[in-house]
């Protein structure tokens, strides 16, 4: 309850110190709002986070290595209510989720099996399922087997384009973060060699997500969110290369989880537990007018 208590009263803080800018218009989104302490040894090491398109009050989450193939369905308060497991699958090192168009142009749940710290693997993959009416589902999934052009990386982060439907991914650890592409017909193929497309201005992307209109972008690393708007007539590579806005961003312990609300009237983040604080999740609303 202390550390609970500790993490509102520096939230506010916090806040205080950006409302100048909020008040000029300059940033488009308030500092988070903590929900809820998720305090679940199920959901210790949150590494994915988005919202629903067919279901839009759903969260989906799951965790990052070794954990079993299971996406997890949250309320927008927290409460956990379901679960989806992935048949036939492994989680080696699930860092990322993200949703879009797939077969059939039906929304679909995309997950990232693309961490790899060591950068020792010789392939990464990604799976998708279509997203299930069921809370509690078993799910058959597509799995396309990906390479890096110049061998082994760490990524931790990707989203699916929902104009384009293109899958983009990018690294983690180089000294500038790189841009990946690979479109969906790879999933007619099983296997494909991503196609780098620019650089971003920071390291150490590890979570991102895009509305679901396509018009906003979040990218974050461990210190900072950045956020871009997009106008409908760039491509996703053309927004990026522009100058980021930097969110207000609330203190997490090791935040590697964010996600647009469905409407992208805001958006949520979540860490992972470290030094025994419990994660929260925060909602960070888009201030008035700016949607």
């Amino acid at each position: 309850m202390m550390k609970w208590s500790l993490t509102i009263v520096l939230v506010f803080a916090l806040a205080n110190s950006f409302a100048q800018h909020q008040t000029e218009g300059k940033i488009p989104f308030q500092l988070g709002i903590p929900i809820k302490p998720i305090d679940s040894k199920d959901l210790e090491e949150v590494s994915g986070m988005v919202f629903g398109n067919t279901h839009p009050e759903r969260i989906y989450v799951h965790n990052d290595s070794g954990d079993k193939p299971i996406v997890y369905v949250l309320d927008t308060l927290g409460n956990r209510i379901g679960k989806i497991k992935l048949l036939d699958v492994k989680n080696r090192d699930w860092e990322e989720i993200a949703i879009g168009p797939g077969r059939n142009n039906l929304s679909n749940i995309y997950i990232g099996d693309i961490g790899d710290n060591k950068a020792e693997h010789k392939d990464i993959a990604m799976l998708r399922f279509a997203e299930p009416t069921n809370l509690d589902a078993e799910v058959v999934v597509e799995k396309l087997i990906l390479n890096f052009p110049n061998g082994a990386m760490d990524a931790e982060s990707m989203f699916v384009d929902p104009i384009s439907s293109d899958i983009y991914l990018f690294s983690k650890r180089e000294k500038l973060t790189t841009i990946f592409k690979v479109s969906q017909e790879a999933f007619d193929q099983k296997n494909a060699t991503l196609v780098k497309v620019g650089k971003l201005t920071f390291t150490g992307a590890v979570a991102a997500d895009i509305s679901q209109d396509g018009k906003q972008i979040l990218i974050k690393n461990y210190f900072s969110i950045f956020y871009w708007e997009r106008n409908l007539h760039e491509t996703i590579e053309e927004t990026l290369l522009k100058e980021p806005l930097e969110l207000p961003y609330s203190p997490e312990p090791q935040g590697e989880a964010i996600g647009f609300t469905s409407d992208g009237s805001a958006f949520y983040t979540l860490s992972e537990k470290r030094f025994e604080f419990v994660p929260v999740l925060y909602r960070y609303p888009a201030l008035k007018g700016i949607q």
